[in-house]
């Protein structure tokens, strides 16, 4: 008698259809979506308020203003991925992931853009009866979008809610599907394509009038670049540059020369040029601290030495040496020596402690520089620097028959005296980056960062660990040196407050420092990075007042908190503060050849 095994019955009940935090169909979700960033999109054409007292005159209809050309560019953004998403030709590579956190995302950032405008507008003018109808209008429509984002089914099938829930959201997939190989023409096409983009992004920041229009230009720019990491656009790009690093470096350096002839008004390459000297000046602390690992407090003091250095040189006629007038390539090394042999004098004697011992002595430093520099006015000192009044007056550079302090037409562009400086610090942050590269490539460089890592393996390794430290403390005061030439002509004199541990503006040692560790430690596009966020946010945020230190140590905490690594980051950096001890690499083959990596624990 055989013996015969019973199926048993099938469930008649269906499994439920996959739905987000929202219980609805994903058909349903992605129409949300769709139409609902298109109408956001479209209320930006229409009048939000009935007075133009608020900056940006958002009372024209057909026609956008101010912060609606931000509320239009989310929509669009949203419009566009949610597209991708349904799988349409020709833009499948905006969602190389094919995931659904770069839709909840640009979703949230429209939200936010229109939401913070319709607050401001009430706010600022005394209610919401400022509000015309377009207003209520664009506040319903950017929510629809929000809806239809959180209704999505969660990336990775999660299935529990609350905070889990959440991270699988704005969450990136481990695994990322390999690229298509892609001819190199093709792949320098997108490199200057975004780099652009880039340059135009850029241009549209530091030219916002008014503190509003900033704020809302953060919130968009932030949204999207956080939706093209989770789509993997970010980790393709990343694998370009890997495979063209050369053509990359030159194409940044195009931009960088072409951001003056974007400009009408010379502020804004006033802007520009002091960006890029206290960039400078973070990269070379970036050799200190991000690749050698000291903690430096009092660095800024080297920026001060060259800019004291320079304007006693210089010609001018409260300087000391008033007689004496070098030209200008004199005047800079002159600058740098002058660092190089603080920095060597500082060293010699206190690079022989660590950690927070040596972040004493070189904050001690600091304020010695600054102490000394305001007495040395003949009365309580010898008289050098003029004390509290510094050193006034000092001439424009004329390098070569070229006067920086008059504007010049160059091909049908004006260049003020500010773009002027602006090029000539382009050119010197190019040495600088050379420098840099080229010695944290070499042997020294992998020195200071096996002394990083453990100075006492590196020292048992047969590492010199003083003399390694002493060369990378004085190369980077040489290069902060080099930096304050220029600032001294820049700024026409020079005084001892700048040059302090902390203020409410940079440059000072503790923004210089943030610059480093918020743009990226060890690499070479966060300190720039980070000294670019770090001088504009006190510019553009004006209208804060006295609030604007609170919302700066606000978005410092948000940003260590959720991005430890800084916005940059350098591999050894995202490996030490990944959770798993390891950095998730997707299986495949990328364009730098190098062998896949396989996930901690797989």
């Amino acid at each position: 008698m055989t013996e015969t095994t019973k199926t048993p019955p099938a469930d008649p009940t269906p499994a439920p259809a996959p739905h987000g935090l929202i219980p609805l169909p994903p058909a349903a979700a992605r129409a949300l979506l769709l139409l609902g960033s298109v109408a956001t999109a479209a209320s930006a054409f229409l009048a939000w308020t009935w007075t133009a007292e608020f900056p940006g005159d958002l009372t024209i209809t057909g026609y956008p203003g101010g912060l609606q050309w931000l509320t239009f560019t989310a929509g669009v953004l949203t419009a566009l991925l949610t597209l991708a998403s349904y799988g349409i030709r020709g833009l499948g590579w905006l969602l190389p992931a094919r995931n659904n956190a770069p839709l909840v995302l640009t979703a949230i950032g429209g939200f936010a853009v229109t939401w913070f405008t319709v607050i401001a507008i009430s706010a600022e003018l005394g209610g919401l009866a400022n509000l015309e109808p377009g207003g209520w209008i664009a506040a319903i429509a950017s929510l629809i979008p929000l809806i239809g984002a959180f209704a999505l089914p969660q990336d990775g099938n999660t299935t529990d809610g609350g905070k889990e829930a959440l991270k699988a959201y704005i969450a990136k997939p481990d695994r990322i599907p390999a690229p298509t190989p892609t001819a190199p023409w093709i792949q320098r096409a997108a490199i200057t394509a975004v780099t652009a983009l880039g340059l135009g992004v850029f241009t549209y920041g530091i030219d916002t009038e008014y503190g509003e229009l900033f704020v809302g230009y953060l919130i968009v720019v932030v949204f999207t670049v956080w939706a093209l990491h989770t789509a993997g656009l970010l980790d393709r790009f990343s694998h370009l540059i890997a495979g063209n690093r050369s053509f990359t470096l030159a194409m940044g350096f195009l931009a960088a020369i072409a951001f003056p002839f974007t400009q009408t008004n010379d502020h804004y390459a006033n802007i520009g040029v002091n960006i890029l000297i206290f960039g400078t000046v973070a990269l070379g602390l970036n050799i200190v601290v991000g690749l050698a690992g000291l903690l430096d407090l009092g660095y800024v003091a080297f920026l001060g030495v060259g800019a004291y250095t320079a304007a006693l040189v210089s010609g001018s006629e409260f300087s000391k040496f008033s007689g004496v007038q070098f030209p200008f390539w004199a005047a800079a090394l002159t600058g740098a020596a002058a660092s190089l042999v603080f920095g060597v004098l500082i060293g010699a004697p206190t690079l022989r402690l660590r950690g927070d011992y040596l972040a004493i002595v070189t904050l001690g430093f600091g304020e010695i520089f600054r102490i000394a520099v305001n007495n040395m006015d003949g009365d309580s000192g010898p008289d050098i620097t003029n004390g509290p009044n510094g050193i006034p007056a000092i001439p424009d550079l004329d390098f070569f028959g070229f006067d920086f302090g008059e504007t010049h037409d160059l091909g049908g562009f004006t260049l003020g005296r500010f773009a002027n400086y602006y090029l000539l610090m382009v050119l010197i942050m190019a040495i600088v980056v050379l420098v840099y590269t080229r010695a944290a490539d070499s042997r020294i460089g992998r020195s200071w960062i096996a002394i990083r890592e453990d100075e006492t393996a590196a020292t048992a390794m047969g590492i010199n660990g003083f003399r390694v430290k002493l060369i990378a403390f004085a190369l980077g005061a040489a290069l902060a040196g080099l930096a304050g030439t220029v600032s001294a002509h820049v700024t026409y004199s020079v005084v001892p407050t700048p040059y302090q541990f902390a203020g409410s503006t940079p440059p000072n040692s503790a923004f210089l420092l943030a610059a480093v560790v918020l743009g990226g430690m060890g690499t070479v596009a966060g300190p720039l990075l980070g000294a670019a966020l770090l001088y504009l946010l006190p510019e553009k945020l004006v209208f804060l007042q006295d609030k604007s230190l609170l919302a700066f140590g606000i978005a410092l905490i948000l940003l260590m908190r959720f991005r430890p690594e800084g916005i940059i980051a350098n591999r050894r950096r995202q490996l030490e503060f990944h959770e798993t001890g390891q950095l998730d690499v997707p299986q495949q083959t990328t364009l730098t050849d190098e062998p896949a990596v396989t996930k901690a624990g797989a």
